[in-house]
């Protein structure tokens, strides 16, 4: 998907969302991830690297899989975002993967357009905006 000129405005299908609801919804993504590992594999393996990897694997199966069905992971959705293409369609499956490994990067989503829109949105034609109720 082409992204318009920098000089040309966006027109988002909804407002986009701030940075407070994104860090939130995100801290409540990783959280709920840490919470799952704790459940499965004990207190002591959120202290080693496997339980590392075991809570980021975790957040990305609960990333991609709530927004592919829902439009929204767990965070977002209890922070009322949802995640929409530019043209305000429903991402696909290879859309959503490519946009949540690239916020495990962790640089793309603090690196923000004027619209405040991380390299991770913009790399795949997305945008946060607030869900209408």
């Amino acid at each position: 998907m082409s992204e318009p000129s920098s000089t040309s405005p966006l027109s988002f299908p909804g407002e986009v969302s701030g940075i407070g609801r994104r860090v939130v919804a995100l801290l409540i993504d990783w959280f709920a991830s840490m919470g799952v590992v704790l459940l499965l594999a004990g207190p002591g393996a959120l202290g080693t690297s496997s339980g590392s990897l075991a809570v980021l694997g975790v957040f990305v199966a609960e990333v991609v899989v709530f927004t592919w069905l829902i439009g929204s992971s767990f965070g977002q959705r209890i922070m009322g975002l949802q995640v929409v293409g530019i043209d305000g369609t429903r991402l696909g499956l290879l859309r959503i993967v490519a946009r949540t490994l690239l916020i495990c990067l962790v640089l793309p989503p603090l690196v923000m357009d004027s619209y405040g829109r991380g390299l991770h949105d913009r790399a795949v034609g997305s945008a946060v905006i607030l869900r209408s109720p």
